[in-house]
């Protein structure tokens, strides 16, 4: 019987353990650059047997918070390729996780002060961060428009090229989409924000157009071993929800089986909240079970609120992987403290969001 600790293939990628470090958005790269301390960073983490980066904007028009990090410029792509040689000179393993936000970003972020995009013309009832005075401060978000059919070849490009840049220039082990949260991919996915008539509205299928196209487009460019998705049937992150969310993804993770994913990475419940929401019922074994049955071999990783006892419970039934988040903000050796039962240091919620050193490279590992 596999265990937390115990080596497992995911697609191409040969990982020491089953304990996944979660993207993390920590608005600490000016100019979309992540800063020298960045490879510090990830490498203190590497012991996890794969590291998922902060979530990356693949276009300007993908930015959609104050200083985090692009894969569309020369001078981004290099300071990642800092961050991989130095996770990689720890033996550890990471992927970039691959960001549009769409309706979730303000007009001060957009090129030309622009609006954002968005499948429909749908304020999201959320928050977005600008840096104001050198604080970082919560926002409404900006009214979007809506994309025009004619600009979504253009938004699949930009996925694959920055996955090629990613795994080609920056030197990372492979990438993951982010379909989930309420950004752009899941925008169109759900019914809530997706109010379009063409062929990327109305029907389960027409939804998923976006997200499959781009994936398709990914495997293209990097190799399906070398490609994770992220995947949130039911949370009501950034304002979105679906009527009927079971027969959507169910419908997605068929269509995704034939790519041989790397990974298929599920935000159980909401993303930082309560790992079940009563009124957003969703049967995540049936979901797993319907992907394996329609041929997929992708590592199924688990996430939201796991702590040993519930990630050893998760590997016993059967899950490949389990993503940590917030833990590995204050322990940066959250391996060995997960095998050791040792006490976990506690998170200074001030220091999450910009700054420098503080509360990013500086909280102690054991001994």
């Amino acid at each position: 019987m596999s265990t937390l600790f115990d080596p497992v293939q995911a697609g191409d990628l040969q990982l020491a353990n089953r304990i996944v470090m979660a993207p993390l958005t920590r608005n600490r790269s000016p100019n979309a650059i992540p800063p020298d301390i960045a490879a510090t960073y990830y490498a203190q983490r590497a012991s996890a047997g794969l590291l998922i980066t902060e979530a990356t904007a693949i276009s300007h028009q993908g930015q959609g918070y104050a200083d985090v990090p692009g894969l569309y410029g020369t001078e981004q792509l290099d300071a990642w390729k800092r961050v991989t040689d130095a996770v990689h000179a720890e033996g550890g393993k990471i992927v970039v996780q691959l960001w549009h936000v769409g309706r979730v970003s303000h007009t001060e972020l957009q090129p030309g002060g622009g609006k954002p995009v968005a499948p429909s013309a749908i304020t999201a009832k959320t928050k977005t961060v600008l840096i104001k005075d050198g604080v970082p401060t919560f926002v409404e978000t900006s009214e979007p428009r809506a994309l025009d059919a004619a600009e979504l070849p253009g938004i699949v490009h930009a996925y694959a090229a920055a996955a090629r840049n990613a795994v080609e220039t920056a030197g990372f082990d492979g990438v993951e989409l982010h379909g989930a949260n309420g950004y752009l991919l899941d925008q169109f996915l759900k019914d809530g924000s997706n109010k379009r008539t063409d062929d990327y509205g109305g029907a389960i299928k027409n939804r998923a157009r976006l997200l499959l196209e781009s994936t398709r487009a990914v495997v293209d460019a990097v190799g399906g071993g070398k490609t994770g998705i992220r995947l949130s049937p039911v949370t009501p992150a950034n304002d979105v929800h679906d009527s009927d969310p079971q027969p959507l993804f169910t419908y997605v993770v068929q269509q995704l089986a034939p790519l041989n994913l790397a990974y298929i990475h599920i935000i159980e419940g909401a993303t930082g909240g309560p790992r079940e929401i009563a009124d957003r019922p969703f049967d995540y074994e049936a979901l797993k079970a319907a992907y394996r049955a329609a041929g997929g071999k992708a590592a199924w990783m688990v996430n939201n609120g796991y702590d040993r006892p519930l990630a050893e419970e998760a590997v016993k039934e059967g899950d490949d992987l389990v993503a940590f988040g917030k833990p590995f903000i204050s322990n940066p050796d959250l391996v060995r403290r997960l095998r050791e039962h040792a006490p976990l240091n506690e998170l200074d919620k001030a220091t999450m969001y910009g700054g420098g050193v503080k509360g990013y490279t500086d909280y102690p590992a054991l001994g």
